[in-house]
């Protein structure tokens, strides 16, 4: 039997990393999630063992922690791409970084006094690579969103296992993951995008009378795209959290639509992509 090696890479996953920025009394927090993954001339390692390429990860984990300290971290894209092109400009063996971070937020109640904010998780992945390529990828998870009416569930296939009925009166509610391709890198504002797709991600939701989850998927990201020249794609991920109207029949009363179980598993789950006719090839973006 022959066999060889394939794709392989290899990092640190999940430096907890926080900055703080003191300007007097008053201080800035930027809360991440930072994990690394490097590729290149790493056959040796696998085959026979020699390390002589590999950049350990903990010498990863330690560059987040310097280069926040040498630079600061403004918006994560911006950071994840002097993360990326660190890692390859600066060791020969080193062919491609990804470098993937989660910001968490928090609200001031004070000049040096937050609170975690529990609603979504702001995210990037950038890759770079020896030949001067680099994407990045924003996005966000966890938006959960809800529409008490304007939604409609009919006209599906009919089999002889359907127990679905048919309804133009539904809760529609979703937890968003959605993530957007920038056509390059040298956007003006990171920060000023996000707010702007983000925006537009949940006006779509709230204006579309939705006939199925996949129609509102598709007018979610026709709408970020509208908005937002600088993306060519947004992929978009959205359970659907199912709210089911309780029979109050048993203890004599009727329900119009207004007391709900709400069913965590199993959940449909609605995925898809829109892009511009003209959005140039992903490459290795999403991986």
């Amino acid at each position: 039997m022959s066999v060889k090696l394939g794709p392989n890479r290899y990092g640190k996953a999940e430096t907890r990393l926080v900055r703080v920025v003191r300007d007097g009394p008053v201080h800035h927090l930027k809360d991440l999630n930072v994990s690394t993954s490097l590729s290149g001339d790493m056959e040796a390692a696998h085959l026979t063992g020699d390390n002589a390429a590999v950049l350990p990860t903990d010498t990863q984990k330690n560059t987040a922690y310097a280069l926040a300290a040498r630079h600061g971290v403004g918006q994560i894209e911006e950071f994840a791409l002097l993360l990326a092109r660190h890692f390859v400009e600066s060791q020969p063996t080193i062919h491609h970084a990804r470098v993937q971070i989660e910001e968490f937020a928090w609200n001031r109640r004070g000049p040096h006094s937050f609170v975690r904010d529990g609603s979504e998780v702001r995210t990037c992945v950038v890759h770079h690579d020896a030949d001067g390529r680099a994407t990045v990828v924003s996005g966000l998870t966890d938006l959960v969103v809800l529409n008490s009416a304007g939604s409609e569930f009919h006209g599906y296939l009919v089999d002889e296992y359907t127990t679905l009925r048919p309804t133009d009166d539904r809760i529609l509610a979703t937890s968003v993951t959605a993530r957007w391709r920038h056509t390059g890198t040298a956007v003006s504002s990171y920060g000023t995008s996000y707010d702007e797709v983000r925006r537009s991600l949940l006006e779509a939701f709230a204006d579309t009378h939705s006939l199925s989850l996949q129609q509102t998927l598709y007018a979610m990201g026709e709408r970020a795209l509208t908005a937002c020249p600088e993306i060519c794609e947004v992929r978009l991920t959205l359970p659907n959290r199912h709210h089911f109207p309780v029979d109050l029949s048993p203890f004599g009363l009727d329900n119009d639509n207004e007391v709900f179980h709400v069913a965590d598993r199993p959940y449909g789950l609605i995925e898809g992509a829109v892009l511009r006719e003209d959005a140039p090839d992903a490459g290795f973006a999403w991986e």
